[in-house]
Protein backbone atom coordinates (compact mmCIF):
# COMPACT_ATOMS: atom_id res chain seq x y z
CA UNK A 1 0.00 0.00 0.00
CA UNK A 2 1.37 3.38 -1.33
CA UNK A 3 2.81 5.61 2.04
CA UNK A 4 1.44 8.87 2.22
CA UNK A 5 2.88 11.88 4.54
CA UNK A 6 0.19 13.36 6.52
CA UNK A 7 0.09 17.14 6.59
CA UNK A 8 -2.40 19.16 8.23
CA UNK A 9 -5.38 22.22 6.95
CA UNK A 10 -5.79 24.65 9.43
CA UNK A 11 -8.86 26.39 9.09
CA UNK A 12 -9.33 29.90 10.95
CA UNK A 13 -13.19 30.34 10.35
CA UNK A 14 -16.10 28.86 8.41
CA UNK A 15 -15.66 30.91 5.26
CA UNK A 16 -12.35 29.25 4.20
CA UNK A 17 -14.54 26.11 4.61
CA UNK A 18 -16.89 27.41 1.73
CA UNK A 19 -13.84 27.02 -0.73
CA UNK A 20 -13.54 23.68 -0.81
CA UNK A 21 -17.26 23.30 -1.52
CA UNK A 22 -17.77 24.88 -4.86
CA UNK A 23 -21.14 22.88 -5.67
CA UNK A 24 -22.76 23.57 -2.43
CA UNK A 25 -25.07 26.48 -3.77
CA UNK A 26 -26.32 23.98 -6.13
CA UNK A 27 -26.35 21.11 -4.06
CA UNK A 28 -28.25 22.47 -1.38
CA UNK A 29 -31.33 22.92 -2.63
CA UNK A 30 -33.59 24.38 -0.29
CA UNK A 31 -36.98 24.28 -2.30
CA UNK A 32 -36.52 20.72 -2.99
CA UNK A 33 -39.54 18.61 -2.85
CA UNK A 34 -38.26 16.64 -0.52
CA UNK A 35 -35.58 18.67 1.79
CA UNK A 36 -32.58 15.49 1.16
CA UNK A 37 -30.13 18.07 3.74
CA UNK A 38 -30.47 16.59 7.13
CA UNK A 39 -28.44 18.33 10.03
CA UNK A 40 -25.92 16.34 12.00
CA UNK A 41 -26.97 15.95 16.01
CA UNK A 42 -25.50 19.03 17.79
CA UNK A 43 -22.86 16.80 20.15
CA UNK A 44 -21.52 15.51 16.79
CA UNK A 45 -21.24 18.75 14.67
CA UNK A 46 -19.40 20.45 18.33
CA UNK A 47 -16.90 17.75 18.07
CA UNK A 48 -16.22 17.82 14.43
CA UNK A 49 -16.04 21.70 14.67
CA UNK A 50 -13.15 21.10 17.09
CA UNK A 51 -11.24 18.75 14.83
CA UNK A 52 -11.07 21.03 11.87
CA UNK A 53 -10.24 23.83 14.09
CA UNK A 54 -7.67 21.69 15.87
CA UNK A 55 -6.01 20.66 12.21
CA UNK A 56 -7.48 18.03 10.10
CA UNK A 57 -4.32 15.47 9.00
CA UNK A 58 -5.22 14.05 5.30
CA UNK A 59 -2.97 11.83 3.22
CA UNK A 60 -1.46 14.57 1.11
CA UNK A 61 -1.26 17.76 -0.20
CA UNK A 62 -4.74 19.00 -0.88
CA UNK A 63 -4.62 20.78 -4.09
CA UNK A 64 -7.59 22.57 -5.57
CA UNK A 65 -7.93 21.51 -9.41
CA UNK A 66 -9.01 24.42 -11.96
CA UNK A 67 -11.93 25.89 -12.02
CA UNK A 68 -14.62 23.72 -14.40
CA UNK A 69 -17.43 25.83 -16.59
CA UNK A 70 -19.81 25.08 -13.84
CA UNK A 71 -18.17 26.48 -11.25
CA UNK A 72 -17.67 30.00 -13.47
CA UNK A 73 -19.34 32.87 -11.80
CA UNK A 74 -23.21 33.43 -11.39
CA UNK A 75 -22.86 36.81 -13.39
CA UNK A 76 -21.40 35.15 -16.52
CA UNK A 77 -23.23 31.98 -16.72
CA UNK A 78 -26.97 34.43 -16.58
CA UNK A 79 -25.18 36.65 -19.11
CA UNK A 80 -24.32 33.81 -21.81
CA UNK A 81 -28.20 32.38 -21.29
CA UNK A 82 -29.94 35.99 -21.78
CA UNK A 83 -27.20 35.70 -24.84
CA UNK A 84 -28.24 32.34 -25.68
CA UNK A 85 -31.58 32.99 -25.83
CA UNK A 86 -32.63 30.11 -23.20
CA UNK A 87 -35.94 30.58 -22.15
CA UNK A 88 -37.83 29.61 -19.25
CA UNK A 89 -41.33 27.77 -19.10
CA UNK A 90 -43.76 27.39 -16.61
CA UNK A 91 -44.83 23.26 -15.79
CA UNK A 92 -48.23 23.84 -17.50
CA UNK A 93 -46.24 24.98 -20.62
CA UNK A 94 -43.65 22.53 -20.55
CA UNK A 95 -45.83 19.71 -20.29
CA UNK A 96 -47.71 21.00 -23.95
CA UNK A 97 -44.49 21.52 -25.27
CA UNK A 98 -43.75 17.89 -24.56
CA UNK A 99 -46.59 16.55 -25.85
CA UNK A 100 -46.99 18.42 -29.09
CA UNK A 101 -43.97 19.46 -29.73
CA UNK A 102 -41.44 16.58 -28.99
CA UNK A 103 -39.46 18.35 -25.82
CA UNK A 104 -37.35 16.10 -24.08
CA UNK A 105 -37.58 16.68 -20.54
CA UNK A 106 -34.07 16.85 -18.73
CA UNK A 107 -34.16 16.16 -14.88
CA UNK A 108 -30.43 16.66 -13.91
CA UNK A 109 -31.45 16.09 -10.27
CA UNK A 110 -30.23 12.80 -8.50
CA UNK A 111 -30.60 9.34 -9.36
CA UNK A 112 -32.59 8.62 -6.46
CA UNK A 113 -35.02 11.92 -6.40
CA UNK A 114 -35.83 11.11 -10.03
CA UNK A 115 -37.04 7.76 -9.33
CA UNK A 116 -38.96 8.73 -6.48
CA UNK A 117 -41.46 10.95 -9.28
CA UNK A 118 -40.57 12.83 -11.66
CA UNK A 119 -42.40 13.97 -15.43
CA UNK A 120 -43.29 11.10 -17.53
CA UNK A 121 -40.34 10.15 -20.26
CA UNK A 122 -38.19 12.35 -18.67
CA UNK A 123 -34.68 11.49 -18.92
CA UNK A 124 -32.40 11.95 -16.16
CA UNK A 125 -28.74 12.80 -16.36
CA UNK A 126 -27.38 14.35 -12.83
CA UNK A 127 -25.23 17.18 -13.03
CA UNK A 128 -23.71 16.43 -9.74
CA UNK A 129 -22.77 13.18 -7.80
CA UNK A 130 -21.94 12.03 -4.93
CA UNK A 131 -18.37 12.87 -4.14
CA UNK A 132 -16.47 9.30 -5.33
CA UNK A 133 -12.60 9.78 -5.04
CA UNK A 134 -10.52 9.73 -2.27
CA UNK A 135 -7.77 12.11 -2.98
CA UNK A 136 -6.68 14.51 -0.86
CA UNK A 137 -8.97 17.88 -2.22
CA UNK A 138 -11.77 14.93 -2.11
CA UNK A 139 -11.24 14.00 1.83
CA UNK A 140 -11.26 18.10 2.41
CA UNK A 141 -14.08 18.91 0.92
CA UNK A 142 -15.74 15.54 2.25
CA UNK A 143 -14.45 16.86 5.65
CA UNK A 144 -15.89 20.65 4.98
CA UNK A 145 -19.46 19.35 4.18
CA UNK A 146 -19.93 17.75 7.01
CA UNK A 147 -18.70 20.38 8.90
CA UNK A 148 -22.02 21.70 7.54
CA UNK A 149 -23.92 18.65 8.51
CA UNK A 150 -24.52 17.42 5.17
CA UNK A 151 -22.93 13.73 4.99
CA UNK A 152 -23.83 12.99 1.58
CA UNK A 153 -21.15 15.76 -0.09
CA UNK A 154 -21.65 16.00 -3.78
CA UNK A 155 -19.24 17.18 -7.26
CA UNK A 156 -19.94 18.16 -10.58
CA UNK A 157 -20.26 15.59 -12.80
CA UNK A 158 -17.28 15.31 -14.88
CA UNK A 159 -19.45 13.27 -17.46
CA UNK A 160 -22.56 15.33 -17.41
CA UNK A 161 -21.98 16.32 -21.12
CA UNK A 162 -20.89 13.32 -22.44
CA UNK A 163 -23.49 11.59 -21.21
CA UNK A 164 -26.35 13.37 -22.29
CA UNK A 165 -24.48 13.47 -25.48
CA UNK A 166 -25.08 10.31 -25.84
CA UNK A 167 -28.58 10.06 -25.09
CA UNK A 168 -29.53 13.53 -26.99
CA UNK A 169 -28.67 15.31 -30.53
CA UNK A 170 -27.34 18.94 -30.29
CA UNK A 171 -30.54 19.90 -32.01
CA UNK A 172 -32.84 18.02 -29.76
CA UNK A 173 -35.62 20.36 -27.93
CA UNK A 174 -34.27 20.34 -24.46
CA UNK A 175 -36.23 21.56 -21.05
CA UNK A 176 -33.90 21.10 -18.30
CA UNK A 177 -35.14 20.68 -15.11
CA UNK A 178 -34.21 20.59 -11.32
CA UNK A 179 -36.36 20.59 -7.85
CA UNK A 180 -36.06 24.63 -7.70
CA UNK A 181 -35.55 25.94 -10.91
CA UNK A 182 -33.90 29.43 -9.90
CA UNK A 183 -34.49 32.05 -12.38
CA UNK A 184 -32.65 34.67 -14.95
CA UNK A 185 -35.04 36.80 -14.32
CA UNK A 186 -34.39 39.82 -12.14
CA UNK A 187 -36.43 41.19 -9.11
CA UNK A 188 -36.11 43.45 -6.47
CA UNK A 189 -34.72 41.10 -3.96
CA UNK A 190 -32.27 39.68 -6.32
CA UNK A 191 -31.57 41.59 -9.40
CA UNK A 192 -29.68 39.31 -10.88
CA UNK A 193 -31.75 36.13 -10.46
CA UNK A 194 -31.20 33.04 -8.61
CA UNK A 195 -28.91 30.68 -10.17
CA UNK A 196 -30.00 26.68 -9.97
CA UNK A 197 -28.84 23.29 -11.12
CA UNK A 198 -30.75 23.13 -13.80
CA UNK A 199 -29.56 27.10 -15.22
CA UNK A 200 -26.03 25.78 -14.61
CA UNK A 201 -26.76 22.53 -16.85
CA UNK A 202 -28.61 24.77 -19.16
CA UNK A 203 -25.21 27.23 -19.31
CA UNK A 204 -23.25 23.56 -20.11
CA UNK A 205 -25.25 22.38 -22.64
CA UNK A 206 -24.95 25.68 -24.50
CA UNK A 207 -21.60 26.14 -24.20
CA UNK A 208 -21.04 23.21 -25.94
CA UNK A 209 -23.15 23.79 -28.62
CA UNK A 210 -26.80 22.12 -28.02
CA UNK A 211 -29.17 25.04 -29.98
CA UNK A 212 -32.39 24.40 -28.31
CA UNK A 213 -32.52 24.92 -24.96
CA UNK A 214 -34.79 25.79 -22.51
CA UNK A 215 -35.44 26.05 -18.70
CA UNK A 216 -38.77 25.15 -16.24
CA UNK A 217 -39.21 28.15 -14.56
CA UNK A 218 -39.96 26.85 -10.44
CA UNK A 219 -38.63 23.38 -11.02
CA UNK A 220 -40.21 20.23 -10.57
CA UNK A 221 -41.87 21.76 -7.39
CA UNK A 222 -43.76 23.39 -9.72
CA UNK A 223 -44.48 20.14 -11.62
CA UNK A 224 -45.41 18.08 -8.53
CA UNK A 225 -47.38 21.32 -7.19
CA UNK A 226 -49.36 21.52 -10.00
CA UNK A 227 -50.43 17.96 -9.72
CA UNK A 228 -48.75 17.40 -13.35
CA UNK A 229 -48.47 13.36 -14.66
CA UNK A 230 -45.50 11.81 -12.72
CA UNK A 231 -44.37 8.53 -12.78
CA UNK A 232 -42.11 6.69 -10.14
CA UNK A 233 -39.83 4.32 -10.18
CA UNK A 234 -39.94 2.96 -6.68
Amino acid sequence: MASFTPIALQYSSTSSLHSLVPSMEATRDYNSWWGRMRSCKSTGKRSLQQNITRGLKIQSAATKPAKSPAEEEWKVKREYLLQKRVRSVDAKEALRLQKENNFVILDVRPEAEFKEAHPPDAINVQIYRLIKEWTAWDIARRAAFAFFGIFAGTEENPEFIQTVEAKLDKNAKIIVACSAGGTTKPSQNLPEGQQSRSLIAAYLLVLNGFTNVFHLEGGLYSWFKEDLPIVSEE
